[in-house]
């Protein structure tokens, strides 16, 4: 006797079946019939993203670069929505909510790491065959992977330049890179706490590159050193440890992919590929969070 059912089976039988798939579907009373309504792929524009995948030569392998590719930015067009509301309830003190979505952030990032192992599947030959139909296109060029960039810090005002030819875009870009990043709002915050942080970091040029100041360092020590005094504080550092960690394995992990393709050929953008992407890898976002490990 099944303890979840009313059916009975001897030791070693399988049980009856309950209905064919066709009954189940109508005894649950599923809609099926969407002539005047709106379906799940009318709400999610699939017409519009399917279609979306034009591949411009005879490789078979092509179809997976883009969908690659074009995932990876819905992906960080999420990750931007939530670094922008993020951002901005730290402006505003309300670090609980902003807490929630760092964290989605960095769930994000770790989505994005794990997409290069299906792109890696790509042999030499293979993305060979193709690479002389992507032109100078490269993701050295993707938009929103440069407001995530400026948002998170890394201000370099020679990455406006390849998106001068769309003003529309280039505004997006133009307002991360004037913008204070999400470091910024977070030491002025701590300095709104009443934790001494110095001037040069709560009132600056926000277009420039961040430099690493020994007193912002003793203000995040003050901060870990009574983690009880300062709990929410200690754990937006500890957000902040996890987002780039996860950023470093998603940039590592790209660094990783393209050796693999391709070699130490120029990236299709004009860069040195592996050799560009390797001197990004020693890009700091939160410098005095790491180095105050060692100091504590």
């Amino acid at each position: 006797m099944c303890p979840f059912s009313n059916t009975t089976s001897e030791p070693g039988e399988a049980a009856p079946a309950t209905g064919k798939p066709e009954s189940i579907v109508h005894e649950e009373r599923a809609q099926l019939d969407f002539s005047k309504s709106m379906s799940y792929g009318d709400y999610l524009q699939l017409d519009a993203i399917l279609t979306a995948q034009k591949p411009l030569s005879p490789a078979h392998d092509e179809m997976l670069f883009i969908v690659q590719h074009q995932t990876s930015e819905l992906w960080m067009k999420l990750m931007l929505h939530e670094l922008r509301a993020a951002i901005g309830h730290i402006a505003r003190d309300e670090l609980q909510m902003a807490f929630k979505m760092l964290a989605r952030v960095s769930k994000i990032m770790e989505q994005l790491v794990h997409a290069w192992d299906v792109l890696a599947t790509m042999t030499p030959p293979e993305y060979s065959a193709m690479r002389p139909y992507l032109g100078q296109s490269s993701g050295f060029q993707s938009y929103q992977y440069r407001s995530i960039e400026f948002s998170l810090g890394n201000k370099n005002r020679a990455m406006l330049k390849p998106h001068e030819h769309r003003a529309d875009l280039l505004a997006q870009v133009q307002a991360a890179y004037e913008a204070p990043s999400l470091y910024d709002e977070a030491l002025r915050l701590l300095a709104r706490r009443g934790i001494a942080v110095p001037a040069s970091h709560t009132q600056r040029d926000w277009t420039l590159p961040y430099a690493e100041s020994d007193g912002v360092e003793q203000a995040w020590l003050t901060v870990y050193r009574a983690p009880e005094k300062h709990w929410d504080l200690y754990q937006l550092g500890e957000e902040l440890t996890d987002l780039e960690d996860a950023f470093r394995l998603w940039r590592f992990r790209h660094v990783t992919t393209v050796e693999r393709v391709i070699g130490f050929k120029r990236g299709t953008g004009g860069t040195g590929g592996v050799s560009y992407l390797r001197k990004m890898l020693d890009v700091v976002l939160f410098p005095e969070i790491w180095k105050l490990r060692t100091d504590l």
